[in-house]
């Protein structure tokens, strides 16, 4: 199990990668690969922040 500090560390990496690619899909808006990495990169970042907001309860209820 990862530490919250390792979490909002991988968290905060991921910004970094997307915003990068969100610049290079602003210059190339048509390029279905960096598309792909911006949805990639957001469901990556959004489990993330579902961790750290500390669930409670089953994921299966």
């Amino acid at each position: 199990m990862r530490t919250e500090d390792q979490v909002q560390r991988k968290l905060t990496e991921l910004n970094k990668q997307k915003q990068s690619v969100q610049e290079r899909l602003n210059s190339d808006p048509e390029n279905d690969f960096l598309k792909a990495q911006v949805e990639k990169l957001e469901d990556m970042t959004l489990m993330l922040e579902w961790v750290l907001n500390a669930p409670t309860g089953s994921y299966h209820s």
